[in-house]
C-alpha cells in the first residue's frame, strides 16, 4: 500500500477535505493528513490519520515516518520550510498561480514594496520568500486542478473536484442567479452586471439576483442603489455578514445558472495571473460540487460544457441555460476518487 502525506499549513482547506473525501475508503492507498490549527478548524475532521501541526515540528515527523510521496496542497509560504521538504522527500505540489511559481527572484524582491510591506517582508526575512522559484522547480511533480489548464502546461492534472450536492426543488416562476463569492469588484465585474441588469425586458419572467458572499464598502453602498433602480421583475438579494455555510449551500442547490462575471485578470503577490489560463476560478469548483451550469466571461478558456460562454443578450441566456439540461456523471464522487488513486499510484 502506497503511503502518502498531504501538507496544508495555508489556505485551501476545501481542496483538502475533498482529497480526504475521495481517499480515506482506499486500500491502494494510506494518507495522513498534516493541517495548520486555522485549516484544521474550518475541515473540523477528526481521525486517526489526521493531525495538527505547525512548521516548527512537521519536518521532524516526515522524517520519523518513510512516505512514498509528500503533497503540499499550498506553497505561498514558508519557503525555507518546503525547501527543505522538497529536497528531501518525494513531493508534488498543487499549483493555484501558475505565473508565481515562474517569478524571478527579481520578481519577488520588487513585490514586496508594492503591496503587504510588513507581512511581504516578513516573508523575506523570515521564510525566505527568495527561495520559492527553487520550491517549486525541485519539487517531483506540480498538480494542476484545472485540466485544460494543466495539459497546456505540462502539469500533472489531479481530478480533485466532485459532485457533492443535488437540486432541491425551486420555484418556478422566479430565475434564480446565484453569484457565489465574496462581493468584490477586484475579483469579479458586479458593476457592469447591475448596468446589464437595467436593460433587462419585462417578458413575463421574474429575476432574483443572489449575491452569495459578503457585501461591504463601495460595493454594498452601489448594490444598495442600483436594488432601489430595477424593475419589480428583478430583486437582489445581498448579505452584510459572512454567509454560514448553509445558507450559502442553500441557496447553491435552489440555483437555476451560476454567473461568473470573473475579471480577466487578477495578481497574486503583485504578479499578474490570467483566469482560465494561468490560475483556476474556484466558481469551476462551484459548478461541479452543487452540479450547476455555470456562465463565465467569453475570455475564459474552458472546455468544460457546463461552463458556457456569456452572450451579448444576458437575459435571454439566463432562460435558455435554465432550461438545458447537463451531464454531471463523470463528477460523482466514485469516479473522481477512482481517478485520483489511480494518479496517486502513478506518481
Amino acid at each position: 500500500m502506497k503511503k502518502i502525506a498531504y501538507i496544508e499549513l495555508d489556505t485551501h482547506a476545501e481542496l483538502a477535505a475533498n482529497f480526504y473525501e475521495s481517499t480515506k475508503d482506499s486500500s491502494q492507498i494510506s494518507v495522513d493528513f498534516y493541517f495548520s490549527e486555522k485549516i484544521f478548524k474550518i475541515i473540523n475532521i477528526h481521525g486517526e490519520n489526521i493531525f495538527l501541526t505547525d512548521n516548527c515540528e512537521i519536518l521532524e515527523t516526515l522524517g520519523n515516518k518513510k512516505y512514498d510521496l509528500i503533497i503540499i496542497g499550498t506553497v505561498h509560504r514558508h519557503f525555507n520550510l518546503y525547501k527543505t521538504i522538497v529536497g528531501k522527500f518525494k513531493t508534488a505540489i498543487i499549483v493555484h498561480n501558475l505565473n508565481f511559481t515562474k517569478a524571478s527572484k527579481w520578481q519577488l524582491l520588487k513585490s514586496i514594496f508594492k503591496k503587504d510591506f510588513k507581512y511581504r517582508l516578513k516573508l523575506l526575512l523570515k521564510e525566505s520568500l527568495l527561495d520559492a522559484p527553487k520550491v517549486y522547480k525541485q519539487s517531483h511533480y506540480l498538480l494542476g486542478i484545472d485540466e485544460l489548464i494543466s495539459k497546456n502546461n505540462n502539469l500533472k492534472f489531479l481530478p480533485i473536484y466532485f459532485n457533492q450536492f443535488y437540486s432541491s426543488e425551486s420555484e418556478s416562476d422566479t430565475l434564480k442567479i446565484v453569484i457565489p463569492g465574496t462581493v468584490s469588484q477586484s475579483r469579479r465585474d458586479y458593476y457592469s452586471f447591475f448596468e446589464k441588469l437595467k436593460q433587462f425586458r419585462d417578458i413575463e419572467v421574474n429575476y432574483k439576483i443572489i449575491l452569495l458572499g459578503k457585501a461591504k464598502g463601495k460595493e454594498l453602498q452601489n448594490i444598495k442603489l442600483i436594488s432601489s433602480q430595477l424593475p419589480q421583475f428583478i430583486t437582489i438579494q445581498y448579505f452584510e455578514n459572512k454567509v454560514k455555510q448553509g445558507i450559502f449551500d442553500d441557496w447553491m442547490m435552489k440555483a437555476h445558472v451560476l454567473y461568473c462575471p470573473i475579471q480577466k485578470e487578477t495578481e497574486f503577490f503583485s504578479i499578474k495571473e490570467i483566469y482560465g489560463k494561468t490560475k483556476i476560478s474556484g466558481n469551476i469548483g462551484d459548478a461541479i460540487k452543487y452540479a450547476k451550469p455555470a456562465i463565465f466571461p467569453e475570455t475564459y478558456a474552458s472546455d468544460l460544457k457546463f461552463i458556457i460562454k456569456e452572450k451579448t443578450d444576458l437575459q435571454t441566456q439566463f432562460s435558455e441555460v435554465s432550461n438545458q439540461a447537463f451531464d454531471f456523471n463523470n463528477y460523482i464522487k466514485e469516479n473522481i476518487s477512482e481517478e485520483l488513486i489511480q494518479l496517486l499510484k502513478a506518481l
